[in-house]
């Protein structure tokens, strides 16, 4: 049973809160993948934003333009992460 637990700390799942600040948060213009379109869960979170602040949904960004887009949505209808 310890090795079961120490597996399941080690596997723990850190909320973005926890992991604020750390180096494990990279910088979307530094993801490898940033060029990607965007996802499908990024999508679906940016089809809401973007009527909640009443601006255009522009389905062509790629997974870093969303994350950046995401990110200046959830200010602008005061949805963002507290710190």
């Amino acid at each position: 049973m310890k090795d079961e637990k120490n597996a399941a700390d080690e596997t723990r799942n850190d909320t973005p809160q926890e992991i604020k600040g750390s180096n494990t948060v990279k910088d979307p213009d530094e993801w490898t993948t940033g060029d990607e379109p965007m996802t499908g869960a990024q999508q679906s979170y940016l089809k809401t934003l973007s009527a909640e602040a009443d601006v255009p949904f522009d389905d062509k960004l790629s997974k870093a333009e969303a994350s950046k887009r995401i990110d200046e949505l959830q200010h602008k209808t005061g949805r963002e992460l507290s710190e």
